[in-house]
């Protein structure tokens, strides 16, 4: 029964690590909660998330409790995570007392050793080759022992699906900036469009007549073609501000573009 409750708590913790597609996802946030459940299923005293950039630079740092922020703060200048991130695999239990250690990441076990912290290990976030960062587990004493089931691979599971989590929301989340951005030149081209309808109209205009009216007022007063549009549409803009008047008509100007249609800004 112990066994099919642990694996049952794993399940659950890889479900909710993987689990990013939803509205005002939070990062930090997210992580947080990864941290909580892996220090659970570790059995560790703090276990603790560290992302990192392309360019080597610590951008999140996420733990569980109050001590993993600053051992994972005090790994900025060495420590398991950068060292598993580098690699891409993980870096087994370290006991922090050992001189080579210490002299390795010295400001991280100084600072773990002050917090009673005597031995740690990392694991890499990756996903389909590419390091995101690295998940920690620190222990008072010596972890649990190694085997199939032991804390590196549970570890490695849960970093796993925390990489695939923040993969899919990256992932989402560009889609649905792309959506939006094509959603606003489609209403954008829709507007202009009904422009120069209504301005084609009321004037007897050319269409393409109208939409140098509109494009030339753009110009000159360095306002987005949209936003011009837009004052036609809703009546704010009059003929006379666009420099229309009964006795002139624009030249023709030359045929305008999907870029034009799209935004001009000046």
């Amino acid at each position: 029964m112990q066994h099919t409750t642990r694996e049952s708590r794993l399940a659950a913790a890889l479900l909710e690590a993987a689990d990013t597609l939803t509205d005002g996802f939070d990062t930090a946030a997210h992580l947080r909660r990864v941290c909580d459940r892996g220090a659970e299923l570790l059995a560790a005293r703090a276990v603790g998330i560290m992302l990192i950039d392309d360019d080597g630079r610590t951008v999140t740092l996420a733990g569980s409790g109050r001590l993993a922020p600053a051992l994972l703060e005090s790994q900025r200048t060495g420590g398991p995570c950068p060292d598993s991130h580098r690699t891409g695999r993980p870096v087994p239990p370290r006991f922090l007392r050992d001189p080579e250690v210490a002299a390795r990441w010295p400001q991280f076990t100084a600072c773990a050793l002050r917090h009673g912290i005597t031995a740690a290990f990392a694991v890499p976030l990756r996903r389909h080759g590419e390091p995101l960062g690295a998940l920690t587990a620190l222990y008072p004493n010596q972890p649990p022992g190694e085997g199939s089931s032991g804390p590196v691979a549970t570890a490695q599971s849960l970093a796993d699906a925390a990489a695939l989590g923040l993969d899919n929301h990256r992932a989402h989340d560009g889609f649905r900036t792309r959506s939006e951005q094509l959603q606003h030149a489609l209403t954008s081209r829709v507007r202009i469009e009904q422009a120069k309808g209504i301005l084609a109209e009321r004037q007897s205009l050319d269409i393409d007549e109208a939409f140098e009216i509109l494009r030339t007022y753009a110009r000159r007063n360095r306002l987005p073609l949209d936003a011009v549009a837009r004052s036609v549409v809703e009546q704010t803009l009059d003929d006379a501000e666009l420099g229309i008047h009964p006795e002139t008509r624009p030249p023709l100007g030359p045929p305008h573009t999907w870029r034009d249609t799209c935004g001009d800004d000046g």
